[in-house]
């Protein structure tokens, strides 16, 4: 598909590639992230478990940088897992002013589950790679 961008023609390659590319990462990531409907999780709410899952609590930014999300948008993200349930905020003993996100018991238990079928996704769609 070509561009209406009236650039040199390495600019012109340039853009198609990226435009390629971003197409190319979010429909792979769509095929391995497809089983969370079933869970009803968001590609960033199961970062956010994922991560928390792997590394134990963190800040709010250091989980937007994990998950390459903005702090507004995690906010939001988190708000709604600690709604359900699935994680709890609170604040450091050692430092008052800091908030670190914590996994709850449920929350573990979620990404326990989950987590096989998106390993399972991950392999099927890089499987054709070598």
């Amino acid at each position: 598909m070509g561009t209406h961008f009236q650039g040199t023609e390495q600019e012109r390659l340039a853009l198609d590639g990226y435009i390629k590319l971003a197409r190319a990462a979010e429909s792979v990531s769509f095929r391995i992230n497809d089983h969370l409907r079933e869970h009803e999780l968001t590609i960033s709410q199961f970062g956010v478990l994922e991560a928390l899952f792997h590394l134990g609590p963190m800040q709010v930014g250091e989980l937007g940088g994990k998950i390459l999300k903005s702090s507004g948008n995690m906010t939001l993200v988190i708000d709604n897992l600690e709604r359900h349930g699935l994680v709890r905020r609170a604040r450091r003993e050692d430092d008052r002013r800091r908030i670190d996100v914590h996994l709850t018991e449920k929350g573990e238990a979620l990404v326990a589950a989950v987590l096989p079928a998106h390993v399972a996704g991950v392999v099927r769609a890089f499987s054709a790679l070598t």
